[in-house]
């Protein structure tokens, strides 16, 4: 994957990185009912050397000042695949 080519810059914990927004494959996870992904808003690849460390499902995460909690979060080849639902307020 070269995410210099596709990706864009967002500040993930307050760090500038470089991630590719992909909400296409999410959609192909949820028409596949993969549970762990029902309620996601989002997904990105990114560098797992550029994240902050692998953070568990039902973690908090932000990214561009806005809180998530992670879904799914994989890694492959030093490329992490996250999948978030934006945090909702009780």
């Amino acid at each position: 994957m070269q995410l210099d080519d596709f990706g864009e810059t967002h500040k993930v914990e307050g760090e500038e990185i470089v991630i590719v927004i992909d909400n296409d494959t999410l959609a192909s996870m949820k028409n596949g009912n993969i549970l762990d992904v029902a309620e996601s808003d989002m997904l990105f690849f990114a560098r797992t050397e550029d994240l902050p460390g692998k953070k568990a499902p039902g973690s908090a995460i932000n990214i561009d000042g806005r809180e998530y909690t992670v879904d799914l979060w994989t890694e492959n080849l030093g490329i992490s695949q996250v999948t978030l639902h934006h945090a909702r307020m009780i």
